[in-house]
């Protein structure tokens, strides 16, 4: 059942790789729980389930995580009776703990223009990563969809890149002259470095695709160049370019479709980090603040 999941989650359900590897590996982890409990999947309901659930939250208090648990078993469950393995959906009421909405780390105009200058030099993995590092806060592209870019996803005719995002989702977004010219600088050092027959856009200095390990690395290495003490990873440029697009007057659905969310409550959490920051202006201007 595990193997026909896995291509249900993928072929039917169009999810991201990443979304599919944590729900396999989250119903393989179930299963081996009831092989213990020496229960059969048809006699497996609300009760099994609950007791699992309650297994895992002595161990793991991140709600985040026990949420996750719960949706990957709710798929799991409904695809069992969408394939006739089952005679009802024995996990209908079933929802997850509640989160509180997390405000999203970011940097400021004058840090992200550090965190550039951090990366600057002549050599090829410098002139890579100013690439990358300019596209990412250019674009508010997640890790890996960049890591997935392909040389001919570029069109510098009308300086945009196509993204294929979660669930293979397509989106064109514009590039920007920085970001532009950081790849037009970059690509002819990628031309003498590459492995024939690789199309990465961005590559290790092996000539392979790079790795989202190695950018997470390099991010964080950056971060630490320009002494910038925030939450690290890729992702805060993500949340920057989403944050100063607010600041400067975007809306927010156009910031919804240049981030590809499918809903628009994912973005509105960076409409309490505008509010935050009009308050402060407020409460330094305003004479009766």
């Amino acid at each position: 059942w595990l193997d026909r999941f896995h291509r249900f989650l993928e072929e039917e359900k169009n999810l991201s790789s990443s979304t599919v590897k944590s729900y396999s590996s989250d119903v393989k982890d179930f299963l081996k729980f009831l092989h213990f409990q020496k229960k059969d999947l048809k006699e497996v309901g609300y009760p099994q389930v609950r007791e699992y659930l309650g297994l895992l939250q002595k161990k793991e208090r991140r709600k985040s995580t026990l949420a996750r648990r719960v949706a990957s078993l709710r798929s799991f469950f409904h695809f069992l009776y969408l394939k006739g393995h089952l005679g009802s959906f024995p996990l209908s009421g079933m929802r997850g703990p509640k989160q509180g909405r997390k405000i999203p780390a970011y940097l400021e105009e004058e840090e992200v223009q550090r965190l550039l200058n951090a990366a600057k030099g002549e050599d090829f993995i410098r002139l890579r990563d100013m690439a990358i590092l300019e596209l990412l806060y250019a674009t508010g592209m997640r890790a890996a969809e960049l890591i997935n870019l392909e040389v001919e996803d570029l069109d510098f005719g009308s300086e945009t890149v196509k993204v294929r995002g979660k669930g293979s989702k397509e989106r064109i977004i514009p590039m920007g002259s920085y970001a532009v010219k950081a790849l037009i600088t970059y690509l002819p050092m990628r031309k003498e470095e590459v492995k024939p027959g690789v199309k990465a856009l961005f590559i290790n200095r092996f000539g392979g695709r790079l790795s989202d390990r190695s950018l997470r690395k390099k991010m964080n290495q950056y971060l630490e160049l320009a002494n910038i003490q925030k939450a690290a990873g890729p992702h805060i440029l993500r949340h920057s370019f989403a944050t100063h697009l607010l600041n400067r007057g975007a809306d927010i659905r156009s910031i919804q479709e240049l981030l590809g969310h499918e809903r628009l409550s994912t973005t509105q959490v960076y409409t309490h980090l505008n509010t935050r920051r009009l308050k402060k202006i407020y409460q330094a201007t305003h004479p009766r603040a």
